[in-house]
This record gives structure tokens, C-alpha cells and sequence, in this order.
């Protein structure tokens, strides 16, 4: 029976992670307990889907997990769109790198899954 990669399904997996300025963590989680509506849309119309974002508070550490069919082709439909922009400009200030934090994201490897 063949086995079958993330790369060859409809729907890939994606892992990322974002530094948090320390001092910001609980300001960044409060900023998400009411995400526009105009957001969420915009991300579902972009291909993002069974999103999650999950938080390590001692390291600063912002993890996030996706499925989409195109990881790139999602980003840069995101990218396009105005309420991306006022809401990267409003999360900026709770990041440690100086640009909009969707572009600090350092995607990791899958190199495992079980269903």
C-alpha cells in the first residue's frame, strides 16, 4: 500500500513559530481573545484552515499549525489584503523582530505524522 507524504495530499500541514518580546505575552493573548470577524474570513478565504495558534509563555514562543493546499500561495493571498496589513500592524508592537510578524515566521519540517 503506498504511503502518502505531506507534500503529495490536497491538504499540507504547517508548523510555524514567532518570538514574542517577553514582557508582551500576556498583552499578545489578550489582543487575540477577540479577532475580527473580517480576519477570520480573510484567512479562510485565503486557504488557511483547522488553524491554531498555540503559546509557550516562559520562552516567548508563538507556534502555529495549519492545513492548506499551497502555504505560499495562502501567505501572499493574506499579504494582498488591507486587514492583513491593519492587523499586522496592530500585533507589531508584541514582536521581538522590527517587521510585521507574519513575516518572522520560520516554518518547521514535519517529519513525522500518525494519523
Amino acid at each position: 500500500m503506498p504511503t502518502t507524504s505531506p507534500e503529495n495530499t490536497a491538504s499540507r500541514r504547517v508548523c510555524f513559530t514567532m518570538q514574542l518580546k517577553p514582557d508582551r505575552v500576556d498583552d499578545y493573548l489578550a489582543a487575540h481573545e477577540t479577532v475580527w470577524p473580517e480576519m477570520l474570513e480573510a484567512l479562510r478565504e485565503t486557504g488557511w484552515s483547522n488553524y491554531s495558534l498555540f503559546v509557550d509563555k516562559a520562552n516567548a514562543l508563538v507556534i502555529g499549525y495549519l492545513e492548506t493546499d499551497d502555504f505560499e500561495r495562502s501567505l501572499a493571498g493574506m499579504a494582498r489584503l488591507p486587514v492583513n496589513d491593519r492587523w499586522q500592524a496592530g500585533m507589531a508592537e508584541f514582536f521581538a523582530a522590527d517587521v510585521e510578524p507574519d513575516r518572522t515566521m520560520e516554518q518547521l519540517t514535519e517529519y513525522f505524522h500518525l494519523d
